[in-house]
């Protein structure tokens, strides 16, 4: 038998896909009808030349069909400095009122054309923190808190930071200032307690790290608001937890106070819990104030009284960075932009 050896042709594999060319700024313009320069313009949001809707909404249409986004680096050479705007991550937990105040700041610079970037500088603080922001070249540095120096200022300026603001309770030389001064807070709560005639008041200290830059300014600011008064002040360090606001309850009559400004509605809320729990009655026996308004403060029974912050808007600090980056060599802003009005509901 004779055995006929069949050879099967082999399917060749089929070929890769040739990679797909980056789109340029010149394949926007032959696609909308217009000139490299338009493109430039409307994608770069210059305000110098003037550009008609439809143009514009053409342009935007051409760049979103092929892909096309502005290099970052290439605008920043040809505009002189970067558009981005750095912000330190927060390295504590933020409150939602905060927060709120954050995410419209964002959105704010971002319809100025800015980018914002949040920069996670773990173990770094004040100048020596600076360094690290420079490194990325940005044109504005926000920075909440205390911490900076004139040096970490004047080192984000020398690697081409057009404008440094900070947010916390002292201006830095060289930097634009927001005035955050929780001090007032703190009186406001006090005034509030003492006005209602209470007069053994104590005040919630947070024990978790980081709070302090609020926490102990809110404390004198109490101080500060029964000086020349028949009240006292009793510091109640409290981590925020269950078990912990269970023992401060537990020993609440041996302090023998009548009132507490809780640091805020967060720790209201918990202690005030905690005291019902051990039949105290609120704010029958003692008064109880928190600070922020959350609105989970309202649906409390007895509702939370509370100190209604007044923070800048996200849109006037983007303004005030975009004014600043416009013109680097203005003398620095300085503005107080935390208001505190204590809001009156059932538990005090």
């Amino acid at each position: 038998m004779r055995h006929v050896m069949v050879q099967i042709p082999k399917t060749p594999a089929p070929a890769s896909p040739a990679p797909r060319s980056v789109p340029t700024s010149a394949d926007v313009a032959r696609l909308a009808g217009v000139s490299r320069a338009t493109v430039s313009y409307v994608l770069n949001n210059t305000s110098a030349v003037r550009i008609s809707e439809p143009t514009r909404r053409r342009v935007h249409e051409a760049a979103k069909e092929l892909g096309y986004v502005p290099h970052a680096a290439a605008r920043s050479l040809r505009a002189g400095h970067s558009r981005l705007v750095l912000m330190p991550a927060p390295t504590i937990p933020v409150g939602r009122l905060y927060g709120q105040f954050i995410n419209e700041l964002q959105w704010a610079l971002s319809r100025l054309d800015y980018t914002v970037v949040q920069h996670g500088s773990v173990g770094l603080h004040g100048d020596e923190a600076a360094r690290a922001w420079a490194e990325l070249r940005p044109v504005a540095v926000l920075v909440p808190g205390a911490g900076l120096g004139p040096k970490g200022v004047a080192v984000l300026k020398r690697s081409g930071a057009r404008a440094v603001v900070t947010l916390g309770p002292e201006s830095v030389e060289g930097a634009h200032a927001l005035l955050m001064d929780h001090r007032a807070v703190g009186h406001s709560a006090a005034r509030h307690l003492c006005g209602s005639g209470r007069r053994h008041i104590g005040v919630v200290v947070p024990e978790e790290p980081g709070l302090e830059a609020f926490s102990l300014p809110r404390l004198e600011g109490v101080r500060r608001a029964l000086h020349g008064t028949h009240a006292t002040m009793t510091p109640l360090p409290l981590a925020h937890t269950e078990e912990a606001a269970a023992q401060l309850a537990a020993r609440w009559r041996e302090l023998g106070l009548d009132a507490v400004f809780a640091y805020n509605d967060e720790y209201a809320m918990l202690l005030m819990r905690a005291l019902q729990d051990q039949g105290i009655d609120v704010p029958g026996e003692t008064a109880v104030i928190g600070a922020d308004d959350l609105m989970l403060g309202r649906l409390l029974r007895p509702r939370l009284s509370t100190v209604h912050l007044e923070l800048p808007s996200g849109r006037d600090l983007a303004e005030l960075v975009d004014r600043a980056v416009r013109d680097p060599g203005a003398v620095p802003e300085t503005h107080k932009v935390l208001g505190a009005t204590v809001v009156h509901r059932e538990s005090s």
